[in-house]
């Protein structure tokens, strides 16, 4: 059975697979008091960058599409950011937050990547930039004109 859709897109299935790991590696890891606390924020932020990028995936503008992987890429940043503050906290053992390491330097070359196919496929991106312009004309209003108004 062949993938259709968004399981073809790496750049989905990647992020798909970090939240994976996040949640079957990382959370684990954390003191039950952090439950609701950076555990939550992770799952919210490590969820949102797969969501972004299927959302995008939906749209049916490119524009549209970049934005939401923009938003992607933040998520992965916060995301980042909350496993390093685990890591600086003592709460990850070295080998997890090396393979977390490896995972999100991956995905983010890969949603780079992705982002600049979007720009680069664009309608009308291989059009010449050339722009419109109005001829500026004279206009004359005449008393014979405005003689037609008033009536």
């Amino acid at each position: 059975m062949s993938e259709t859709g968004l399981k073809r897109l790496e750049a989905w299935v990647q992020a798909k697979n970090l939240a994976v790991f996040l949640y079957q590696n990382v959370v684990p890891c954390f003191p039950p008091d952090e439950k609701w606390g950076l555990s939550a924020q992770l799952k919210r932020s490590a969820s949102s960058i797969p969501a972004n990028i299927a959302e995008g995936y939906g749209c049916y503008y490119y524009q549209s599409n970049i934005q939401f992987c923009y938003n992607a890429r933040g998520s992965l940043q916060e995301t980042i950011s909350h496993v390093l503050l685990a890591a600086e906290l003592g709460f990850l053992p070295p080998e997890i937050y090396a393979a977390f390491n490896e995972k999100t330097e991956a995905l983010t070359i890969l949603l780079n990547g992705y982002i600049a196919y979007l720009k680069k496929s664009k309608i009308g991106s291989n059009e010449t930039n050339q722009q419109i312009h109005e001829i500026q004309a004279d206009y004359v209003i005449t008393d014979s004109f405005m003689e037609s108004c008033d009536q």
